[in-house]
C-alpha cells in the first residue's frame, strides 16, 4: 500500500489537471469579473421583461452566466479539496460563494416574475419568439412550484440569505475534514501514530481484533469530544431546512426536498416499511458473523472484517483500472472505449494526501470533462470504489455530451443507479474469474458488505433524518442527547440484539457529513435497488435492456427520474424493485452459510 506524506511526491499521472479548467489564476479571475458584470445586467431585467425578445434575452444571458459560474465554481472548490488546510484556495471559494450569492439575488425576481404571467401570455411569448423553444419545458416546469414562490422582495431576501444557511454545513465541514485530529494507533513496528481515515479504513478490516478495537476507539474520540459542536451544527441544518420549507408552503421538510424530483413521499416511506419488514436476513449474517469470527460478543467493531481471511486485497491503481474495463465489458465496447480514456487524461486525483478532502466523488464540469476525486488504498474497497465513481463519471460524460445544457445535469436520485449497476457488474465479474472457493467466500462476504453498507445502513440514515426533521417540525428540541437516543434506537432496531452496544456508537450521526444534505442518502438504497434489476438483465445479454440503460446514461434531466427509470424496466412507485433486491441479499446470504 503507497502512502504519500506531500502531494508533491504522487505522480502527475495521477493528480488532477486543473488547467482543463482554467489555464491560470487570471483567467479564473477574468470569468469572475464577466460574472459579476453579466449579473449587475441581470438585475436591470427587473420589470423589463414585456414580449418574447427581452425574456429569450434574459434566459440565454442567465444560462451563459450560470455555465461561467459553474466552471468558477468546479475550480475553487476542487483547488479546496485537495487540501483542505490551503487558506488561498479557501479564499477563492468563498468569493465563488459570495459570487453565488450577488447572481441569486440578482435573478431572484424571475420566478415571482413568471408565475405572476398567465399561461396565455407565456405561449405568446413562445411563438414570437423562436429561440424560447429551448427553454420551453423547463418555463413551464416552474409553474409547478407557483403555490411555493414568495414575493419578489423575501425571495431576494431569500437568496442573499444563502451563505448563512449553509453555515451549518460549511462549518461541520470545516471541522470533518480540517480540523479534527484522530487518537493514535499503533503500527506495524509498535509505535504510536495518528490515526488518518484511509488508514481506519484499513485496520477496522484487520484481522486482529486489538487493532479494530483500537482504530475504533480513535476514530470516534474526536467525534465523542465535539458531540455538542457538532450537534449544534446538525440542528441548525435541520432548523434551517424546515423553516425554508415552511416558508415555501411545503407541508414537510421531506417533501420539500422530494417536490424537484417529483417523488411522492410514499416511495420514501415504502423503502423504510419494505426494508424493516425484511431485516431477518441482515440479522441472520451478524449471527454467521459472530460464529465465523468465533466470538463470545459482537461489536461494532467486528462488522467489517472479513470472515474469509489469507485472501489477496493488494491491487494497485494500474490492475484495478484494467480489471474495471473487463468488468464493464457487458456494457458494450463505446463505453468502455470512453473510460479507458479517462485515466490518462487525468480526470482523476488518485491519492490520499495530508489535508485532502476524504471519501470519493464525482464532479461533472459542463463543457470540460468530469473529474474524480479518490482516496486510493490499493486494496479491493478502493477497487469497488473506484468502479463506482466512474460509473458516476460515465453518467456525467454521456449526459454533457448528449443533452443541451438546459437538460444536462442528471438528478440526484438517479446518480447512485450508474454508479451501482458497475459495482453489481464488477462483483459479478470477480466471482466469475474465480475459482478458488476461499477466494470465493471472501468476495461474496465482500459483496453482501457491501449490499449491507448500501442498502440496509443507508435506509437507516434515511429513518434518522425523517424522525429528527419530524421533531424539529413539531418544535421539539435538538441537541446532543436526543440525536444519540434516535440514533441509538435504530441501531438497535436494524442491527438486532446479537450485536453489542458499546458506547461511541450512539454519536455515529456525528460524522455523516451527508446528514447535511437533507433527504439525501435514501437515494442510494434506490439506486441500488434499481442497480440490481438492471445489471442482472445487462449480464443475461439482454440487448434491449443495454440500450435502454445507455439511453438512460445519455437522458440527464430530460424527464423526471421516475420516468427516466421506467424507461429502462424499473418502476419504483411499487415495492417490488426493493422487494427483489432485499430477496437477493437473503439468498447471498444462505449461499454464503453452506460455504
Amino acid at each position: 500500500m503507497i502512502t504519500y506524506t506531500s502531494r508533491n511526491e504522487v505522480p502527475e499521472g495521477e493528480k488532477w489537471r486543473l488547467e482543463d479548467i482554467y489555464h491560470s489564476l487570471e483567467a479564473w479571475e477574468a470569468d469572475v469579473d464577466t460574472i459579476g458584470q453579466m449579473t449587475d445586467r441581470l438585475k436591470t431585467y427587473d420589470g423589463k421583461i414585456h414580449d418574447g425578445a427581452s425574456l429569450h434575452t434574459y434566459l440565454s444571458e442567465g444560462e451563459q452566466v450560470s455555465y461561467l459560474f459553474n466552471k468558477v465554481y468546479a475550480y475553487a472548490m476542487l483547488q479546496v479539496d485537495i487540501d483542505t488546510r490551503d487558506t488561498s484556495a479557501q479564499s477563492l471559494q468563498d468569493r465563488a460563494k459570495q459570487l453565488g450569492v450577488k447572481l441569486n439575488a440578482a435573478t431572484s425576481f424571475f420566478m415571482p416574475f413568471l408565475l405572476s404571467l398567465d399561461e396565455v401570455t407565456l405561449k405568446k411569448y413562445i411563438e414570437e419568439e423562436q429561440g424560447l423553444k429551448y427553454f420551453e419545458k423547463n418555463l413551464f416546469e416552474i409553474y409547478r412550484y407557483k403555490e411555493h414562490v414568495l414575493s419578489k422582495e423575501k425571495e431576494e431576501v431569500l437568496s442573499q440569505l444563502g451563505e448563512a444557511l449553509s453555515a451549518p454545513s460549511h462549518t461541520y465541514g470545516m471541522m470533518n475534514n480540517a480540523d479534527i485530529k484522530f487518537g493514535d494507533v499503533t503500527n506495524d513496528d509498535g509505535e504510536k501514530v495518528e490515526l488518518t481515515r484511509g488508514m481506519y479504513s484499513t485496520l477496522i478490516e484487520h484481522e486482529d481484533r486489538s487493532k479494530r478495537e483500537e482504530a475504533y476507539k480513535a476514530y470516534y474520540k474526536p467525534y465523542v469530544q465535539l458531540k455538542n459542536s457538532i450537534a449544534s451544527t446538525l440542528a441548525a441544518s435541520i432548523k434551517n431546512n424546515v423553516t425554508v420549507a415552511r416558508l415555501r408552503k411545503y407541508p414537510s421538510a421531506l417533501e420539500k426536498s422530494l417536490f424537484s424530483d417529483f417523488v411522492p413521499k410514499e416511495v420514501y416511506e415504502n423503502l423504510i416499511a419494505t426494508t424493516k419488514e425484511n431485516i431477518a436476513p441482515l440479522h441472520r449474517f451478524s449471527e454467521i458473523r459472530k460464529e465465523r469470527l468465533g466470538l463470545e460478543e459482537l461489536h461494532q467493531y467486528d462488522l467489517s472484517v472479513p470472515l474469509v481471511q489469507g485472501v489477496k486485497q493488494e491491487i494497485c491503481f494500474e490492475e484495478a483500472y484494467a480489471t474495471m474495463l473487463k468488468a464493464l465489458s457487458p456494457l458494450g465496447e463505446e463505453y468502455t472505449k470512453i473510460l479507458e480514456s479517462f485515466k490518462d487524461a487525468r480526470y482523476i486525483d488518485v491519492r490520499e494526501t495530508p489535508g485532502k478532502r476524504s471519501g470519493a466523488y464525482n464532479l461533472g464540469v459542463y463543457g470540460v470533462h468530469p473529474f474524480v476525486l479518490l482516496n486510493h488504498r490499493d486494496d479491493i474497497s478502493s477497487l469497488f470504489t473506484l468502479a463506482h465513481e466512474m460509473g458516476h463519471a460515465m453518467h456525467s460524460h454521456f449526459s454533457h455530451k448528449t443533452q443541451p445544457q438546459i437538460t444536462a445535469k442528471y438528478s440526484i436520485f438517479v446518480a447512485e443507479v450508474a454508479s451501482t449497476v458497475n459495482e453489481v457488474l464488477l462483483i459479478h465479474y470477480l466471482l466469475n474469474q474465480e475459482n478458488d472457493t476461499k477466494t470465493r467466500q471472501y468476495l461474496l462476504n465482500h459483496f453482501i458488505d457491501k449490499f449491507k453498507g448500501t442498502l440496509f445502513t443507508q435506509v437507516m440514515f434515511a429513518e434518522f433524518e425523517m424522525k429528527t426533521h419530524e421533531k424539529a417540525e413539531k418544535g421539539e428540541p435538538l441537541n446532543e442527547k436526543v440525536f444519540s437516543e434516535i440514533y441509538e434506537g435504530l441501531f438497535r432496531e436494524y442491527n438486532g440484539d446479537i450485536v453489542v452496544f458499546d458506547d461511541e456508537v450512539k454519536y455515529g450521526w456525528s460524522r455523516i457529513p451527508h446528514f447535511y444534505r437533507p433527504f439525501y442518502v435514501y437515494k442510494y438504497a434506490t439506486g441500488f435497488a434499481s442497480a440490481i434489476h438492471l445489471a442482472d438483465r445487462i449480464l443475461k445479454g439482454d440487448k434491449e435492456t443495454i440500450a435502454s440503460y445507455l439511453e438512460f446514461l445519455k437522458s440527464g434531466s430530460s424527464d423526471y427520474p421516475l420516468e427516466l427509470l421506467k424507461k429502462t424496466g424499473v418502476d419504483l412507485t411499487t415495492p417490488e424493485p426493493i422487494q427483489n433486491a432485499l430477496k437477493q441479499f437473503g439468498e447471498l446470504v444462505e449461499e454464503f452459510s453452506r460455504m
